[in-house]
C-alpha cells in the first residue's frame, strides 16, 4: 500500500459547523481518497469502512453526564463534535462494507434515512449498528483476526472520552488503519485536576489503559511546600498537560501499530488553546507519510 488519499462527506451545516471541523474532514477526506486508490491494486483485500460515532453530529447522552455537566463545555467547544458518513459515501472510489455506529438510536435512523439514496450505488447493504462503539470495535477486531482478507479504515471521532484503550488495543495485529479525535484539551486535560483530585480516575483510566499511580507519574510531579507545620510535599500538575496528553496518547498507539504520525492534526479553539488532536496509525510506514502530508497541507 502507498499513496494518498481523499474522501469527503456532507454534513448538514445547519447542525454544527465551523473551520475546526472542515480542517478535521478535509484531513480526513483525503485521506480516504488516497486508501481507496491504493487498495484498489490489491483485490483479493475486501475493504471495510467502520466510523464508530457516524450520527449526524447531535450531542451524544454520554456527554450529559456528571463529567459533562461539571466541565461547562461550550457549544464551541462542540463545534467539532460531527460526523462524516456522506462524505466518504460521495467518493468515485467505494469500500467493500461500510458500518455505521452510534449510541443513539434515533440518530442512527436519521443517519440510515440521509444514506438510503447511496445505498442504491452499492451491492452491499450498509451496516448500521446500535450502541456502545466500544463493542462494535471489539466485534470487528473478532472479524478481521478470523480472516486475512479484510483491510479496514476505522474512523473513531467522539467529542468526549467514549473509546477505552483496551478497544483499541484489541486491533492489534489487523490490517487496520486508524483516526482517532483525541479530545486532549476540552475533556481529559480537564480532568487532570491541577491539584491532583483525580474524582473521574475511573474513567482516565480506561482511556489510557493505565492504573492511577502512572497516571499520576505522568501527570505530576512533588513539590515542597512550606506550612505552619513545617515543610510538606504536594502534587503539582505539569506544564504544558494538553501537549503531554497527545504525546502520551501516540506513545500508546505505538504498542499497538507499527507506524504513527508523530505531529496529529491540532484543532483550537477562538482563544487558540488546543481543544482536540486529530491522530493516525497504521501499520504501513507509507500510509502514515500520506497521512503527514495531509496533515501538513491542512
Amino acid at each position: 500500500m502507498s499513496e494518498k488519499l481523499s474522501c469527503c462527506v456532507k454534513e448538514p451545516s445547519s447542525t454544527w459547523g465551523g473551520n475546526w471541523t472542515e480542517s478535521k474532514l478535509e484531513a480526513f477526506s483525503k485521506y480516504v481518497s488516497a486508501y481507496l486508490t491504493i487498495l484498489k491494486r490489491y483485490p483479493q483485500w475486501q475493504t471495510i469502512y467502520f466510523d464508530g460515532f457516524a450520527g449526524s453530529g447531535s450531542k451524544e447522552s454520554d456527554n450529559k453526564s456528571e463529567i459533562y455537566e461539571q466541565l461547562k463545555i461550550t457549544e464551541e467547544d462542540e463545534a467539532l463534535y460531527k460526523g462524516s458518513a456522506e462524505r466518504v459515501l460521495s467518493l468515485s472510489k467505494s469500500f467493500d462494507w461500510y458500518y455505521f455506529v452510534d449510541i443513539k438510536e434515533e440518530s442512527l435512523k436519521r443517519l440510515e434515512v440521509k444514506l438510503s439514496e447511496y445505498q442504491k450505488k452499492y451491492s452491499n447493504p450498509f451496516q448500521f449498528k446500535h450502541g456502545d462503539c466500544n463493542k462494535w470495535v471489539l466485534e470487528l477486531s473478532k472479524t478481521m483476526k478470523k480472516s486475512e482478507k479484510y483491510a479496514a479504515l476505522v474512523f473513531l471521532d467522539p467529542f468526549g472520552m467514549q473509546i477505552d484503550w483496551q478497544s483499541i488495543e484489541s486491533l492489534r495485529n489487523t490490517k487496520t488503519d486508524i483516526w482517532i479525535l483525541v479530545p486532549t484539551g476540552v475533556i481529559v486535560n480537564r480532568l487532570l485536576d491541577k491539584n491532583g483530585k483525580l474524582k473521574f480516575s475511573t474513567k482516565l483510566q480506561s482511556f489510557f489503559g493505565m492504573t492511577e499511580e502512572e497516571i499520576r507519574t505522568e501527570f505530576y510531579k512533588k513539590s515542597p511546600q512550606t506550612t505552619l507545620f513545617g515543610e510538606e510535599e504536594r502534587e503539582i500538575k505539569i506544564s504544558q498537560p494538553i501537549e503531554k496528553i497527545a504525546f502520551l496518547y501516540l506513545q500508546k498507539l505505538k504498542t499497538v501499530w507499527r507506524n504513527v504520525v508523530e505531529s496529529p492534526l491540532v484543532l483550537k479553539n477562538s482563544r487558540n488553546v488546543p481543544i482536540f488532536h486529530l491522530v493516525f496509525a497504521s501499520n504501513n510506514p507509507v500510509a502514515v507519510k500520506i497521512a503527514k502530508d495531509i496533515i501538513k497541507s491542512v
